[in-house]
């Protein structure tokens, strides 16, 4: 069975059009995997009661990154939950049991939200894929407007200690410090178990290889804008990436502060994660997934993070850092990142639910050995 199964798998899943080998495998592998689905339906925990199955919960920050789904996904079913934020007080589920969801902006928004989510008994989360898609600012040294990026680890920028950058010491870059260290370029203290997450390689990698030669939207504003820098990727279209995010409910700019965010997501994954994208919930939200999944309620490796570049971090040669963050929006990124989200999360949602007997035991290998 494992030869057959291996072999259904790499059919339909690379190339799903192989007419009656393809049906045949398809076929075999559902028989063959029909006592083990079965005895998955048992509940993980006491407190994992009966509710509704998901196979992909898209989780969103705000109404315009809820509607590019919810415009095209539909019909949907409104399912009101208790403790969800007052201005998205529902969660959409479709016929194919894709669901999304809107946190509102915001770690505390992000934590709560979710929370309420994952540990209400409406829903049975224990074998959900969780897509986190949304904007960010980006990183122009590693991407540009319009880019999305499929991130492996996330990094919480506020879990530092700050000092007035006017009064910090002179030969000090910034006013940044890692907690407990007396010098910028001491390795951090971890303390509140919260400053760095890694994400599944695998289930990144999968997103990342359904979606790298995706088409993607572009704008004459972000055309324009991009022409300012001297520098690639800043100055040439958007393609599909993957590089890390990182967290902080302070909506920052400029060339300094950004330099501190590189260095301070290579100093916490102690020098695996590549910063590029810069937004404010994912490491609340992901903390509020982790909990729910000790508690038995979701599979802490069903979790992605896609997020799109719609403004630059930092200023273009002779533009000012206050410049470059009052003019987010018009740089003309936030469209077609909006819309990006959409082209290349939406690869990897279709793939679980067309071959859900396979993404039920987890990411197929032939997808998550990608680099």
């Amino acid at each position: 069975m494992t030869t057959l199964s291996t072999f259904c798998r790499f059919t339909t899943l690379i190339n799903p059009q192989k007419g009656r080998v393809a049906a045949a495998c398809v076929l075999a592998f559902l028989l063959g995997t029909t006592v083990q689905a079965q005895s998955r339906n048992a509940p993980l925990s006491s407190s994992a009661d009966s509710g509704r199955r998901v196979r992909v919960m898209i989780v969103t920050m705000f109404g315009l990154e809820a509607k590019t789904w919810l415009d095209r996904l539909g019909p949907w079913e409104a399912i009101k939950v208790p403790g969800l934020a007052p201005d998205y007080p529902d969660v959409h589920c479709n016929r194919k049991d894709v669901c999304v969801m809107t946190t509102d902006m915001g770690h505390a928004n992000a934590a709560a939200s979710t929370m309420a989510l994952t540990f209400t008994n409406q829903f049975d989360l224990r074998y959900t894929y969780f897509l986190v898609a949304g904007i960010a600012g980006i990183d122009p040294s590693r991407g540009t407007l319009g880019s999305p990026a499929w991130a492996k680890y996330l990094v919480e920028f506020s879990a530092q200690w700050e000092m007035d950058s006017r009064e910090k010491p002179l030969d000090w870059p910034s006013g940044f410090v890692a907690v407990g260290a007396k010098t910028p370029d001491a390795l951090p203290k971890i303390e509140n178990h919260t400053e760095v997450f890694k994400l599944s390689s695998a289930l990144a990698n999968a997103g990342f290889v359904l979606s790298q030669n995706v088409a993607l939207a572009d704008s004459a504003e972000a055309k324009a804008t991009r022409a300012k820098f001297t520098y690639a990727p800043a100055n040439q279209p958007p393609t599909v990436l993957q590089c890390d995010t990182l967290s902080d409910d302070t909506w920052w700019g400029g060339d300094l502060i950004g330099e501190r965010a590189r260095i301070w997501t290579k100093q916490v994954t102690h020098g695996k994660g590549t910063y590029c994208t810069s937004q404010e919930e994912d490491n609340a939200t992901f903390e509020a997934l982790k909990r729910a999944a000790d508690a038995g309620r979701l599979d802490i490796k069903r979790i992605a993070v896609l997020r799109s570049g719609s403004d630059f971090d930092r200023p273009y040669k002779g533009q000012s850092a206050s410049e470059s963050l009052f003019s987010f929006q018009s740089a003309g990124g936030f469209a077609p990142a909006i819309e990006n989200v959409y082209r290349a999360g939406y690869p990897l949602i279709t793939n679980i639910v067309d071959h859900w007997p396979v993404w039920l035991d987890g990411v197929p290998a032939q997808l998550s050995e990608q680099k």
